[in-house]
Parts: C-alpha cells; sequence; structure tokens
C-alpha cells in the first residue's frame, strides 16, 4: 500500500525490467564474444592450412603452365624418386663423380625455375625436359647415352648454368655442411640459431616469445587481438634479426616458417620454408636435418 502511494512499486517494476534487459544484453555480449573468439581460432587453422598448401599449389600452377604451353611429356612420371641422407646421400653423390665420358659427353645444369627452361637443357633432355621442370629448382645431369637421368635439389644452391663436359660439373658444398656458416630458424613464436664447423655444432642460442594463441572471451574486440598478436609476432621477429645480426660467419642460412621468412632475405645468403617446431635446441636440430637432406629424382 505505501509502496503505491509513494510511486514505489512502478519504480520497481521498472527496475525489474531493466535487470531482465540487462540480462538478456549480458547473454548477447557473452555469445557474441565467443562467436569473435571461435573466429579467431578459426583464422588461426586457416592459417596454417595456407601455408600446408602453398607448396602444393604451385606444383599446380607449375602443372597448368605447363599443360597450357603444350610441353611434350607432361604426363611421364618420374621413374623413381628418393630421400638421400647420410651414408646413402654420399653414395649417390661419389656415383655421380665416379662417371667419366668423352668429351662433351656428360650435361650438368642448375635449373632455378622450371616455368622458364633454358634451350640447352631442353636439348639435351628432349621429352624428358617436361620432369626436370616439375623437379625443379634442381641441379639435372644427364650424358649422351642417356644412361644416366636425374635431378636433385639443392640446399646451397650456385647461380644457374647448363654445360657439357666429360663429368658430371657440381660441388658437394652445394649438397652438405661445409666450413662454417651461422644456421637459424625462425618462426613466429621461436628462435634457434647455431654457429657450425661442418656438421659439428659449436654454439648455440635460443628463445621463443609469448605469442596471444586465442582470443579472450572478454576485455577486448576481435581486432584488438589481432593487432595486439601482430605486434608481438614484429617484436619477436625485431629480435631475431638482431640476434643474426651479431653472427659472425662467412655465410647465413635462414629457415623456418615461410609467413616470416621475407623478412631475412637481405640478411642471408639462402632462405627456406621447414616443418620444425617444438622446444629451441631440438628445433634447430630437425629444421637442420630437414635442410641439407636432397631429393633424388630418376627421369
Amino acid at each position: 500500500m505505501l509502496d503505491r502511494v509513494l510511486g514505489r512499486a512502478e519504480l520497481k517494476d521498472r527496475i525489474a525490467e531493466l535487470e531482465d534487459e540487462l540480462d538478456s544484453r549480458e547473454q548477447q555480449l557473452e555469445a557474441e564474444q565467443r562467436r569473435r573468439a571461435d573466429a579467431a581460432s578459426d583464422r588461426q587453422e586457416a592459417e596454417e592450412r595456407v601455408n600446408r598448401l602453398e607448396d602444393r599449389i604451385a606444383e599446380l600452377e607449375g602443372e597448368v603452365e605447363r599443360l597450357r604451353d603444350g610441353q611434350a611429356g607432361a604426363d611421364r612420371a618420374f621413374a623413381a624418386e628418393e630421400t638421400l641422407r647420410d651414408g646413402r646421400f654420399r653414395a649417390v653423390l661419389d656415383r655421380l663423380e665416379s662417371v667419366e665420358t668423352d668429351p662433351e659427353g656428360a650435361f650438368t645444369a642448375y635449373v632455378p625455375d622450371g616455368h622458364d627452361l633454358s634451350e640447352p637443357v631442353r636439348e639435351a633432355f628432349g621429352d624428358r625436359a617436361a620432369l626436370v621442370g616439375r623437379a625443379a629448382p634442381c641441379l639435372a645431369v644427364t650424358d649422351d647415352a642417356a644412361l644416366v637421368d636425374a635431378c636433385l635439389s639443392v640446399p646451397n644452391p650456385p647461380e644457374s648454368f647448363a654445360t657439357w663436359s666429360d663429368a658430371f660439373e657440381f660441388d658437394r658444398s652445394w649438397f652438405e655442411p661445409t666450413g662454417s656458416f651461422t644456421f637459424a630458424l625462425v618462426r613466429s613464436d621461436l628462435f634457434a640459431m647455431g654457429e657450425y664447423d661442418g656438421r659439428e655444432r659449436v654454439a648455440f642460442q635460443g628463445f621463443d616469445s609469448e605469442l596471444k594463441s586465442q582470443h579472450s572471451k572478454g576485455g577486448y574486440s576481435q581486432a584488438r587481438f589481432e593487432r595486439l598478436r601482430d605486434e608481438q609476432i614484429e617484436n619477436h621477429v625485431e629480435r631475431c634479426q638482431v640476434a643474426i645480426e651479431d653472427a659472425d660467419t662467412d655465410r647465413l642460412y635462414v629457415v623456418g616458417e615461410r609467413t616470416v621468412l621475407d623478412e631475412f632475405e637481405d640478411l642471408a645468403d639462402t632462405v627456406s620454408s621447414v616443418s620444425a617446431s617444438g622446444d629451441p635446441e631440438p628445433a634447430l636440430e630437425s629444421a637442420f636435418r630437414e635442410f641439407w637432406q636432397v631429393q633424388l629424382r630418376a627421369l
């Protein structure tokens, strides 16, 4: 009775309505925050899928280009494919070094781009030139009797060349670690670097950086989350660049995540994407093995 006289009943009803509306708005806000968090996770997964598919897309684009140009032998398959490591790798190089022919009987070429084969390569391999294009970038070897026909990936590639001689022309330093050099692994949240004398590591340093990997369910927007994450990656890359610039060897190889490697092209002699991840030291060891393995494709 007193509440009605003083008008409190209406106020209480209005407060109840506002509280109900507030609850509804809070539920909508929580739902929107969950949706944005899920969207952030989906975006990160999509980025990882993009990285994995880039190499495959490049291969398919090469196939389309070769078919469009009507290259002969595009439907041929490699006679054999093998990943060479350690003793098997050295045995294959020894075998290639042992081949001797008449003058101008052995052909060697480094082919950096399969979309633009030089005329000497086309003439030397004939209808197998399309396979060389598919294997590129590679070292391609053949002889005038077609007894040896193969392509090898080259971890430390030379400048493009093509030559006939009485033996295959290549340097082992293109394929295996020699002398003093620095080898660095860079990912968006990890850095590892070693100084090497051949295959022996003589120094190591590494660190990982905290990288926001999931959008919080409250506190700030999706746009701010992405901005903070990009800033974390940028700061991490700058730390990596400073560490690499302090390296004191003649040669520098930088490998790692494709999305950050562009930042190191001006610093490194060679950059290459690898899949190694995990703690810095074991990740560096894994990246080193992956980088120096050689793909052999017999034509």
